[in-house]
Formats: C-alpha cells, structure tokens, sequence
C-alpha cells in the first residue's frame, strides 16, 4: 500500500523486487482515492487471470471508477511522477514535521522514535512505560486521540517481553493542526503515566 513503484511513500532508497513468483499489489489508496476501493495486482498472466476469476466471483460487481482514474495515469507513466513529486514530499514533510512536534513534546521523557522510512505512520517507544500500551491507548481514546497499540505487531511473540507494551503506532496523515493536537494529547497521557509511577513509589 505503501511502497515502490507507486505510491513510493518511502524515505530511504529502495528498488522493488521482481521475479516470476512476485505477486506485488498497490493501491490507489495512497494516492488520495481511498474511496474509489481499486487494488492493482503485478504478476504472471496465470496469476492475475486467476485472481480475477476469483474476484469477479466474490465481489459480483467490481467498481470502474478506480480503473477509470488510474488508467491514463499509468498509460503515460504519470502515476510515476505524481508519486515522486508530489506523495512521496507531501509525506517525507508530514513524517519530519510530526517527529519535530514530538521531541519538542516529549522533551525529557523517556521515548524513541522509529527512523520515518516510508508508509503514513510513526513509531514509538516509551521505555519502561509504567502503564500497558493497550491502557494508553483506551486514556487516548477517551481524550478524542487514536492510536494502535503496539503489542499488536508483536504476533507470535509468546513470552511477556515488557517492550511489546511499551509502543504505540501512530499516523501522522490527518490535517496538521490535529496530528498537533494529537501529539500534544499523547505527551500528556505519557507523562501522566509516569508522574502517577512515581508518586506510588
């Protein structure tokens, strides 16, 4: 959804990989058009023949809009260029200004921050955070801000690794003013769960 070729929202250099047994899938959600539900599937003309069979079984009726939109953009190569010069700055500008709200935030607390190396989220590491993730994420919730626990990457992970509750992921694709806001509401939280440590101790 994320990556190369398009919507290329990817910070660091990269090149995509093919190879006869790739089956690489994008989206035009990225591009702006969540709405339109189109998917683009890369792969052996075996693959894709199957997958629409497929498709056009489960979904009955699949939209045109998207294809529509899409079609002349890659005909000309154009998707190539929207991404580069317009998604993927639009996004690297969004990443740093979030990451500088942050540290300007957080300040002297305890926490880390993922290097931004593409997609639409950050992540972070409150170390030794004195509350779960999941107990962030309900205080935040209450407060109007959503974030996605970390401990629901941590698949598969069966021993209690205290880190896995120490992270949350957070978007920074909403309109700035709020991203702001949001950050501002997660430092408050944070550093409530910290000063609450420390006055039972």
């Amino acid at each position: 959804a994320y990556g190369l070729p398009v919507p290329g929202i990817v910070f660091s250099p990269a090149r995509p990989h093919w190879n006869p047994n790739t089956i690489l899938t994008l989206s035009l959600s990225k591009l702006g058009l969540p709405g339109v539900r189109t998917g683009i599937i890369v792969a052996r003309e075996d693959i894709i023949r199957a997958y629409t069979n497929a498709n056009t079984i489960v979904s009955l009726s699949c939209g045109n809009l998207g294809p529509a939109l899409a079609g002349p953009l890659f005909a000309n190569d154009q998707i190539l260029q929207l991404s580069r010069e317009q998604v993927t700055p639009f996004y690297r500008q969004r990443a740093h200004q979030t990451v500088d709200w942050f540290r300007n935030e957080l300040g002297e607390l305890p926490f880390h921050i993922h290097k931004p190396e593409g997609a639409i989220f950050l992540w972070l590491w409150f170390e030794g955070l004195p509350i779960s993730s999941q107990e962030l994420y309900q205080r935040l919730k209450q407060r109007g801000v959503l974030v996605v626990p970390g401990h629901n990457f941590f698949v598969g992970i069966t021993e209690d690794w205290p880190h896995r509750h120490e992270c949350i992921r957070v978007s920074y694709a909403g309109e700035p003013q709020r991203v702001k806001r949001g950050v501002e509401l997660i430092t408050e939280e944070v550093a409530r769960a910290y000063r609450e440590a420390q006055a039972t101790i």
